[in-house]
């Protein structure tokens, strides 16, 4: 289940991360282990688009966004029953269906968090 949990969670950050300005290319990838409630990594790469290093958005993430498993699940509301529509087309890209890993919802938190505290 993390798998497909945890592939979903990385392109909502990836796609927060470039629809925030902060880089125009985003990878970002979250690594688990078993009976581990946090990640025990979570990297970005922005192949030297990004407007801060990568390190200070690896942080800037880590305050805005919840990748434990449980977390992801409620966030991305992954309980309801969707994944038929998906069975067609993929995944990924898929705004005709609305799924919440597309959204650029945490902009503002992002950009706040690159910036620190005044």
């Amino acid at each position: 289940k993390v798998d497909r949990s945890g592939s979903y969670m990385a392109r909502y950050i990836a796609k927060n991360v470039v629809a925030a300005g902060l880089a125009v290319e985003c990878e970002v990838q979250i690594v688990y282990a078993i009976g581990e409630v946090h990640p025990i990594a979570v990297t970005l790469n922005t192949f030297d688009t990004g407007v801060v290093p990568d390190e200070r958005l690896e942080a800037a993430i880590r305050g805005v966004f919840d990748c434990r498993p449980a977390a992801i699940i409620d966030r991305l509301k992954l309980r309801r029953p969707i994944y038929k529509d998906f069975s067609a087309y993929g995944h990924f890209g898929r705004t005709d269906l609305d799924p919440r890993w597309e959204r650029t919802d945490r902009i503002e938190g992002l950009k706040e968090a690159v910036q620190g505290p005044d």
